[in-house]
């Protein structure tokens, strides 16, 4: 006799759990007609979309005889999900056309498809249809203060956050933590601290702004709130910890709290190399890297990790091991160099006054490289500055103003070079482009971390 086939609520279970064998389900549940249904339908379309197959749930839904809110909801998701914000923005009108009012979930899942295409003008709509809905509960605030971080409206994010009736939890303080963070508003990210139960991802956070402000005041007591709460074991936050301090000056500090990691990562090993390489320990950052590729367990160097020690080397004039580990990552970690690997070790070689090696290295990257970065040529060019090479400077300012000509930045150091080799009339002409184009140079800063 033939095998009965499961029933409808067990397939539909091992449906949920092998999202990937949607398109036998699929067959299964086309023999049994049970498609004719919404519930079966809505959840093979759902398992289509944690298969990462959004094609194939668009067309099961045209395929539906009957949508109620729930396949709607489901096929918005399928959008957002795989980052189609415009064809979740048509299903959401579609939605609307077939007299379905938008949910809760509708709602929040179009905020997502808001805040991940930075669309602020759609997304005031969705929270003017949130404010009508009387939808007023956590995640949909939580998700309204995404929104507008990610659009640059800090102020109108915090006026939510402030102005907000119900309890707030942890994840929405986290979600304006890391908007004032992701804006430059550290000093609203330090208060906003002070006034929420930090959790290891509030932590990591508030470490990342001690990093980028090189507040070590603040980031010592980051450190003994870790401490306190029981974090200092978990590898993230001890990575973020080797960051501020290396970033904050204090390289000792960093090396401590190295050592006492359990749990070493190949981030982990990056973050203190690239800590070395940013104070001029060369050495240190060799010493340590030969450490890591005998370590226990096996730790694999990644890219990240050769920028870091081939800065170091550059930092420290140690050209011969910067030139050795440019050979390493090739030939025994099968890691092929980036532009910013090659910008890097090219701008070691101008240094050490080595331009004509540096010049065919360039030449061999300008013959290889399809598109020649911009990176590479920043290097070059500062490699003839600093070595008072007028005739090959002129050629990679050229290459430079092919490859990025709307980088105000490139514009300038050009028009330094033209200056340095005491071409006045062609430095005059690139200030005059920045003029002409009405492109901006980007004002240099500085801070000092009071108390």
């Amino acid at each position: 006799m033939p095998r009965a086939p499961p029933p409808l609520s067990a397939l539909l279970r091992r449906l949920s759990s092998h999202p990937s064998h949607s398109s036998a389900f699929h067959a299964t549940l086309l023999k049994s007609s049970s498609l004719s249904s919404s519930i079966p339908a809505t959840a093979l379309l759902t398992a289509y979309a944690k298969a990462g197959l959004p094609g194939a749930a668009s067309r099961l839904f045209d395929e539906m005889p009957a949508r109620d809110a729930v396949a709607w909801n489901a096929l918005i998701t399928c959008q957002v999900r795989h980052g189609r914000p415009t064809a979740a923005a048509e299903a959401f009108r579609g939605m609307a056309a077939a007299g379905f009012a938008p949910t809760a979930a509708t709602l929040c899942t179009m905020l997502k498809a808001c805040t991940s295409s930075r669309a602020i003008r759609p997304g005031r709509q969705v929270h003017a249809l949130t404010v009508l809905a009387c939808h007023d509960d956590i995640i949909m605030n939580t998700a309204l203060v995404d929104l507008y971080m990610s659009c640059g409206c800090v102020e109108v994010a915090e006026r939510l956050f402030i102005h907000m009736e119900r309890p707030k939890d942890v994840a929405l303080c986290n979600a304006v933590l890391s908007g004032c963070m992701e804006n430059g508003h550290f000093r609203e990210a330090f208060l906003m601290l002070g006034g929420s139960e930090p959790n290891g991802i509030t932590l990591t956070c508030a470490l990342s702004a001690c990093s980028a402000t090189a507040n070590l005041a603040y980031g010592l007591q980051v450190h003994c709130k870790v401490l306190r709460c029981g974090f200092d074991s978990e590898t993230i936050l001890c990575n973020a910890l080797i960051d501020m301090y290396a970033k904050c000056g204090r390289t000792m500090g960093a090396r401590v709290v190295f050592d006492r990691m359990s749990g070493k990562n190949v981030l982990s090993w990056s973050c203190m190399i690239d800590g070395y390489s940013r104070h001029g320990h060369g050495k240190e950052a060799l010493d340590l890297f030969e450490r890591m590729e005998k370590a226990v367990p096996i730790v694999w160097p990644n890219p990240i990790t050769f920028l870091a020690i081939l800065s170091a080397c550059g930092h420290s004039g140690l050209v011969d091991n910067g030139r050795a580990k440019l050979h390493l990552m090739k030939s025994k970690y099968a890691i092929d160099p980036g532009p910013e690997h090659y910008a890097c070790f090219i701008d070691m070689l101008g240094r050490a006054g080595q331009i004509d090696e540096a010049w065919d290295l360039y030449c061999s990257l300008c013959a290889n490289l399809t598109e020649l970065s911009a990176a590479i040529c920043v290097a070059m060019l500062n490699a003839c500055i600093s070595n008072i090479d007028v005739v090959r400077g002129n050629k990679v300012a050229g290459h430079l103003l092919e490859v990025d000509p709307q980088n105000t930045r490139n514009l300038v150091l050009i028009s330094n070079f033209h200056a340095a080799a005491r071409q006045w009339f062609v430095s005059d002409e690139s200030r005059k482009v920045i003029m002409d184009k009405g492109l901006k140079k980007e004002a240099a800063s500085s801070h000092v971390s009071m108390g």
